[in-house]
């Protein structure tokens, strides 16, 4: 079956509900990477349910959709879909516990032609229930690699965030052997980041480290490259370009601009990060 443009982009997601308590950010910040060193106070910040501030990429953990693109009435070739870019904004911090709620919807699909797959990107909006605060915006965006060529709009090409000269900081952060098997508990099931076999069909060596956990070690790793607190990140983005293995040390490119930072992160000569971007907010 061919891929249905109508349906994606009339799906009707509903609304999400899901309560989240400390446990539920301490063990995210754990997949994230924090407390490699258990006597760090900046990472204990996020560890100790005593004094917990909680990491805003969190959010983008909560209320999720789920695997609604496996809906064979989609169309979607989901064994060649991956998480191409992610983008989102936090305009208030996330209480330690919370009863929130997500919405989505999806805002574009775009034809890169037959050999080049689709390009979907997917809003969402995660808010408290209760209160109505929004506590995060992000755009999702998903190369459907077997799709291509449903003569859609063309997908458009952005320029580069990143300047072209020699990255201004630097930024070394080791992940875990474990990292995948921790960040899983977040809500990311897939067996690929878990089954060896399942990983070795895919066309790799092991399982990989979710794209999303390379996404909050951003969050973390570039903010502290400027000396900046983690907990105050009010816009982070990023490109998927490489795959992260659960034991490689990223080191992070930055360049400081106006009103924050832009960055990559490479493992040796590989580049698993690209076009990323990050704010923080004042207080």
């Amino acid at each position: 079956m061919a891929i249905q443009p109508d349906a994606l982009l009339a799906h009707d997601f509903g609304v999400v509900p899901q309560d989240y308590a400390a446990r539920d950010a301490i063990l995210y910040a754990l997949g994230v990477g924090l407390g490699h060193n258990p006597t760090d106070d900046d990472d204990l910040a996020f560890l100790d349910e005593t004094r917990l501030k909680v990491l805003p990429t969190f959010a983008v953990t909560l209320a999720t959709p789920g695997m609604w693109i496996r809906d064979p009435a989609f169309g979607v070739n989901f064994g060649k879909l991956v998480h191409l870019a992610q983008m989102a904004e936090f305009p208030n911090p996330l209480p330690a516990a919370a009863h929130i709620m997500g919405t989505a919807r999806v805002t574009s699909l775009t034809d890169r032609g037959p050999d080049k797959g689709a390009v979907l990107v997917v809003a969402r909006e995660i808010k408290d229930a209760a209160t109505g605060r929004i506590y995060c915006r992000l755009q999702q965006t998903l190369l459907l690699r077997g799709d291509g060529g449903f003569d859609g709009p063309p997908a458009a090409r952005d320029a580069s965030l990143i300047p072209g000269r020699p990255h201004e900081y630097s930024h070394d952060f080791q992940t875990s052997p474990r990292a995948a098997l921790i960040y899983r508990l977040s809500g990311d099931a897939n067996p690929l980041h878990i089954d060896p076999e399942t990983a070795q069909h895919a066309g790799f060596s092991r399982p990989i480290l979710h794209g999303l956990a390379s996404y909050g070690i951003a969050g973390v790793a570039v903010s502290r490259a400027l000396g900046q607190d983690p907990s105050r990140i009010a816009k982070l983005g990023c490109r998927f370009s490489g795959v992260v293995l659960p034991g490689d040390t990223l080191t992070f490119h930055v360049w400081k601009t106006p009103t924050g930072a832009v960055f990559q992160a490479w493992s040796d000569d590989r580049r698993l990060l690209d076009e990323g971007v990050i704010e923080w907010s004042a207080n």
